[in-house]
């Protein structure tokens, strides 16, 4: 298993990472057989949230006997200082454990968001020996840039695949220029990224990156594992299914960070602005089931209020972006209709 220092935090992880969002929907006992498959495999590396449901929970449930063993990050949206200190709390009771190993202010795209309070609950449970180091996560890439300017934290955990725009490749290099370590959340670009191998391989190339990859299912697990193992480099042909991507996709593609929402109309954005790629990029029968033309159709009740594009830190056209996938969505219908 690769493993890499994560920036200043002097932190060694596990290339890949374990993202713990996804086992929020499996029950405790098959949670727990797929974490405990993770470390047996050679993971050391688990990242989850206060917000995360039960995630927290039953990685303390698999972990908590190699607990000195493996690397915890966790996260907290709370934005001022009695929110931070009872998420920490919370986190540290429910991981089993003394200690994380490194907190991140959640989902922060301003600094508006964290106030001297939020940071200094911060600041007084690392002197406390909480937590050992402190970070950011975030999909604003102006935030981002001023966070890593700042000095104020040891990584930062942003979006990135090899989908992503040259000005978010300069956001990583800046990290490393400044010491802090990057965390990639988002490697499979939201899901429109289905070639696993194509992924290791490029994520294998980016010294001083630490990728997550959500893990739902133990055949999800083995094939990361698989790849951890056989460790394909970057050749000619997997740089032609990049290259094919990139040209495709481009930098103008819905992430799914859900900033957008909720809509005002009930649309539900965050998947139904990147439908034309999950037809084509996955099985496309289950999205023409009953309840997913009712989704995409509720686009037409878009009245451009350009809340959605305003919160976007992609800086999509949001609504021109739906109207977009609906007209699309109802003629893949009407070319496929007789399969369904």
């Amino acid at each position: 298993m690769q493993t890499m220092i994560l920036g200043k935090t002097g932190l060694t992880v596990t290339k890949p990472a374990f993202g713990a969002l996804p086992i929020q929907r499996r029950d405790k006992d098959e949670a727990a057989r797929i974490l405990r498959r993770a470390y047996e495999g050679g993971i050391r590396y688990f990242d989850t949230a206060n917000a995360y449901t039960d995630s927290e929970e039953k990685i303390g449930l698999a972990l908590a006997d190699v607990r000195e063993d493996i690397v915890i990050s966790t996260k907290s949206m709370g934005r001022d200082y009695d929110t931070v200190s009872a998420h920490i709390c919370s986190s540290l009771e429910r991981l089993r454990t003394d200690y994380i190993d490194l907190f991140q202010f959640h989902m922060v795209s301003n600094w508006d968001e964290i106030d001297d309070g939020a940071y200094q609950a911060a600041l007084d449970a690392q002197a406390k020996g909480y937590i050992r180091h402190i970070g950011v996560t975030s999909h604003s890439i102006n935030f981002s840039r001023e966070a890593v300017e700042s000095g104020r934290f040891e990584t930062l955990q942003y979006p990135f695949s090899y989908l992503s725009s040259p000005e978010e490749a300069e956001l990583v290099r800046s990290c490393l220029d400044h010491g802090m370590g990057f965390i990639a959340m988002k490697a499979l670009a939201g899901g429109l990224l289905s070639n696993a191998r194509v992924v290791h391989a490029f994520m294998r190339e980016q010294a001083g990156v630490a990728p997550i990859y959500g893990v739902q299912t133990m055949e999800e697990l083995e094939q990361w594992l698989a790849l951890a193992a056989e460790d394909p480099a970057l050749d000619e042909e997997l740089q032609a299914v990049i290259d094919a991507d990139r040209a495709q996709l481009g930098g103008q593609f819905c992430r799914s960070c859900g900033y957008c929402m909720p809509c005002p109309q009930g649309i539900e954005i965050r998947n139904c602005a990147r439908m034309d790629m999950l037809i084509r990029r996955s099985p496309w029968r289950p999205y023409f089931t009953p309840q997913w033309q009712a989704k995409m159709n509720k686009i037409d009740d878009c009245v451009e209020c350009g809340r959605c594009k305003a919160r976007c830190p992609y800086h999509l056209d949001t609504p021109k972006v739906l109207k977009y996938m609906l007209k699309d969505y109802r003629e893949f219908y009407e070319a496929h209709k007789d399969e369904l």
